[in-house]
């Protein structure tokens, strides 16, 4: 198993994109937190059924069965989950597509993500 190193020093400009977001999600979450169970839940249960619908369409074509490593399997999942656990955080929050309305919250989450991209980019000039 790849070092923590290793593993961002060599991350795809795809990947490095995922990564983005999920700093974007957490950030955000972070923000809105809500312990209720419900909405969890129903992000649980979303995530279920359109990660296997994502599973399905990925992994089977007419010219045969996709296969998929651990990790893409993983992500069909945790997408949807993702998706719906903002949607219903942000809902009449103020938010203008992705982007909270406060100027504090979107600076948070740019320099998040501005510090990933830096550190990324340090691993990557280290031999």
């Amino acid at each position: 198993m790849p070092s923590v190193r290793t593993y961002l020093s060599t991350l795809s400009a795809g990947r490095t994109i995922l990564w983005c977001y999920a700093i974007w999600y957490v950030v955000n979450v972070a923000h809105r937190f809500d312990a209720t169970p419900r909405l969890w839940l129903t992000s649980l249960g979303l995530s279920a059924i359109i990660g296997t619908a994502l599973l399905i369409s990925t992994r089977t074509s007419s010219t045969g069965t996709t296969r998929l490593d651990r990790w893409q399997v993983f992500r069909l999942f945790l997408m949807p989950f993702c998706v719906s656990s903002f949607a219903a955080l942000v809902k009449d929050a103020g938010y203008v597509l992705v982007f909270p309305p406060s100027l504090h919250e979107n600076a948070i989450g740019a320099a998040s993500i501005g510090a990933f991209l830096v550190l990324v980019r340090l691993l990557r000039a280290r031999p």
